[in-house]
C-alpha cells in the first residue's frame, strides 16, 4: 500500500514537472545548469508534502502518532528499505527529514539509504542488451538494506523513536524543530512547512548547481576513469567515497562505466549503495548533532565498501 502511494505520487510528480522541464530546456541554458534546476523542483512538491503532514500530525495527533510508531518501529527498516526501491530521487530527502526529527530510528535511515533507487534502473532499462542487471542491483540493495537496517538498531540499543510531544501546555505545542504553535496562531500550520521547504530547496539548488557545473567541466566520466584505472581491487573503495557525492549524476557515470565494462560489478554496486541522492544534502544541512550525522555517514561508507569488495571477490 505504502509503495504503491509513493509510486503514484512520484508519477504525479513527473506529470506535474513535464511542461516546466520543457520550459526551462527552452531557454538554451547549458545542461547542466537546466538539469540542476528540474532536479531541484522536481522534490519541491515531496517536501512540501511531508513537511505539512508533519506539522499537521505534531499539532492534532501527537498521542496517537507516538502510540503508532512505537508499534511500527519494528517493521520500520523493512517498510521504508522496500519504499526506497522505487526509482526517485524523493524518498531519501523524506527519510533525512523524518529522522532529523526522530520519527525513525537509525537504521531506518540508513537501510533506505542503501536500498534507494535512482537513475541507475531507467538507464539500464534503456539498455535491452544490460536489463540483466536490473534484478540483481535492486535484490541486493533491498537486501543490504533490510539488513543493515535491523543490525544497526540492535547495535544501538539506545537509537529509539522519541515521542513527539509528551508533555503540552493546554495552549502550546512543541512542534518538529522545538518551535511553538499555539492553538491561537494556526496559520502557522501552513506557513511553518512552507518556510522548511524554500529554505530545503535553495540549499539543495546551489549545492546542486555547484555539483553539476563540477561535473561537467570536469567530465565525471573521465574523473572515474583516471582514480579506477589503475587500482582493480580498491576499486569498490573508490566508488563508495565517489557515489557520497549527493548528484543523480554519479550513479549515472557508474551505471555507464558498468555497461562500458570499465569497472567491475562490486565496484558499482559499492557506488550505488553509498549514493543515498539529496537526502544527505539534508541530514548535513538540517541535523543539529553534527557528530550523529556524520556516524551516519560513516556507517554508511562502511557498509558500503565492505559490500562492494565482498561481491566483486564472490561474484
Amino acid at each position: 500500500m505504502l509503495i504503491g502511494f509513493l509510486n503514484r505520487l512520484n508519477e504525479l510528480n513527473e506529470n506535474l514537472f513535464a511542461g516546466f522541464d520543457s520550459l526551462i530546456e527552452g531557454f538554451g541554458m547549458p545542461d547542466w545548469l537546466c538539469d540542476a534546476i528540474v532536479d531541484s523542483f522536481h522534490v519541491l512538491p515531496l517536501l512540501f508534502i511531508v513537511f505539512l503532514v508533519i506539522e499537521f500530525v505534531e499539532f492534532f495527533y501527537s498521542e496517537k502518532i507516538n502510540f503508532f510508531m512505537k508499534k511500527s518501529e519494528k517493521s520500520a527498516p523493512l517498510i521504508g528499505s522496500l519504499a526506497a526501491i522505487i526509482p526517485q530521487c524523493g524518498f531519501s530527502v523524506i527519510a533525512s527529514t523524518l529522522y532529523i526529527r526522530r520519527f525513525i530510528t537509525k537504521g531506518t535511515l540508513i537501510g533506505i539509504y542503501l536500498a534507494t533507487s535512482d537513475e541507475a534502473i531507467p538507464i539500464l532499462l534503456a539498455q535491452p542488451t544490460q536489463t540483466h542487471y536490473i534484478f540483481p542491483i535492486i535484490g541486493i540493495k533491498l537486501l543490504i538494506g533490510i539488513c543493515a537496517g535491523y543490525l544497526i538498531d540492535l547495535i544501538l540499543k539506545d537509537n529509539k523513536y522519541i515521542p513527539i510531544v509528551e508533555e503540552a501546555d493546554e495552549d502550546i505545542h512543541e512542534g518538529c524543530c522545538h518551535h511553538s504553535v499555539s492553538h491561537r496562531r494556526k496559520r502557522e500550520l501552513i506557513y511553518h512547512p512552507i518556510k522548511h521547504t524554500l529554505n530545503i530547496f535553495v540549499f539543495i539548488l546551489i549545492i546542486t548547481v555547484i555539483l553539476n557545473f563540477v561535473l561537467a567541466v570536469y567530465a565525471e566520466h573521465s574523473i572515474l576513469h583516471l582514480l579506477l584505472g589503475k587500482v582493480k581491487f580498491l576499486e569498490p573503495v573508490i566508488t563508495a567515497f565517489v557515489g557520497l557525492i549527493p548528484n543523480c549524476a554519479i550513479s549515472i557515470a557508474l551505471t555507464m562505466l558498468l555497461i562500458k565494462g570499465s569497472i567491475s560489478f562490486g565496484a558499482v554496486m559499492s557506488g550505488l549503495l553509498s549514493n543515498a541522492g539529496l537526502g544527505i544534502l539534508v541530514l548535513c544541512r538540517h541535523n543539529e548533532n553534527f557528530k550523529d550525522t556524520l556516524k551516519v555517514i560513516g556507517i554508511l561508507l562502511g557498509i558500503s565498501i565492505v559490500s562492494g569488495l565482498l561481491i566483486q571477490i564472490f561474484m
